[in-house]
């Protein structure tokens, strides 16, 4: 059925292993997470701070692949050896090479786990070479992720269960949609503010230039024509500040994927950084949005061009 299912990008066997980490005086507790060469490792390999991945042909030695978090707790670099002991009766020790340091920037993620061959649990539990803990499966949309867990489970054996990342981890996707509130809050209230500068940037000129606006209707042209000359105007300048503030915002963003500059608390926002990703529909939406909005915004103050008088318009000079 996975393999058939075309909203699956890829699966693979695992297993894990609560295990004590024992190097340079400092134990640490981790759980041992088993994969084998069918892994995808698009994800580490992107957030690999030294070494390399796992080489799953090379068995001269238990390769492992452990967190920055971890390397600096037990004060290890890519290349150290360690003792690691497999809590179970009796206990087993087994000895790993680091061969990667990765750093996920997920709180839970790499406080938690380490990666290592799924071979190395099977014979610490004596288990036959296709026994597993379980199957992680990917899917090709994430926005799809619960509807493919759905047909996941409906599709299993009664003696297999199933869970979506949303069961495993809810904390964090709880915390994500309040984030997705407050990002439709502050974008009203910034889109609110802006439509207010508008209209009082267009009233002031409007105001300013009630002389003009007599003289034009003095020549013959029409509300409509002069009217069209304020919001064109005004459309101008909200142009002119969407480049300057998409230059700025696309700028800020493109430094903080580069350097991270921007930090946080790992413990109360679970991430390291504040991470960046720019959709371009999403740029051009949010652009189109705020022009057509402010435009009809416009219209309205415009309107004050009607109620000039040419005749009191050049007196008043």
């Amino acid at each position: 059925y996975l393999r058939n299912n075309k909203k699956i990008e890829s699966f693979y066997p695992f297993a894990t292993k609560p295990a004590i980490i024992s190097a340079n005086g400092e134990v640490e507790g981790i759980n041992f997470k088993g994969i084998d060469s069918a892994y995808d490792w698009r994800f580490i390999q992107k957030h690999l701070l030294s070494g390399k991945i796992i080489d799953f042909k090379d068995k001269s030695v238990n390769q492992i692949m452990i967190s920055d978090f971890t390397a600096k707790r037990l004060k290890l670099k890519a290349g150290d050896s360690f003792i690691m002991h497999f809590v179970q009766n009796p206990p087993k020790r087994k000895k790993f090479k680091i061969v990667g340091i990765y750093n996920v920037g997920i709180e839970n993620i790499d406080k938690t786990f380490v990666l290592g061959d799924i071979d190395i649990i099977r014979n610490v539990n004596n288990w036959d070479a296709n026994q597993m803990g379980g199957i992680e499966v990917r899917v090709k949309d994430f926005a799809k992720l619960r509807q493919t867990a759905d047909d996941v489970y409906a599709n299993l054996e009664l003696k297999l269960r199933s869970r979506s990342v949303f069961e495993s981890t809810p904390e964090i996707f709880t915390w994500l949609s309040l984030l997705d509130v407050n990002t439709k809050v502050l974008l009203a209230l910034m889109m609110i503010v802006g439509v207010i500068n508008m209209v009082t940037a267009l009233l002031i000129m409007i105001l300013e230039r009630t002389t003009m606006i007599g003289l034009l209707k003095a020549m013959g042209i029409s509300d409509g024509s002069v009217m069209n000359i304020f919001l064109y105007n005004a459309l101008y300048l909200v142009g002119l500040g969407l480049i300057l503030g998409n230059i700025l915002g696309l700028g800020l963003a493109y430094l903080q994927h580069s350097t991270h500059i921007f930090k946080l608390n790992q413990t109360n926002y679970y991430l390291s950084y504040v991470p960046m990703e720019v959709h371009a529909l999403d740029v051009i939406a949010l652009n189109v949005a705020t022009i057509i909005i402010c435009a009809l915004v416009l219209i309205l103050p415009s309107l004050l061009v009607s109620r000039i008088s040419p005749l009191k318009a050049i007196r008043f000079k």
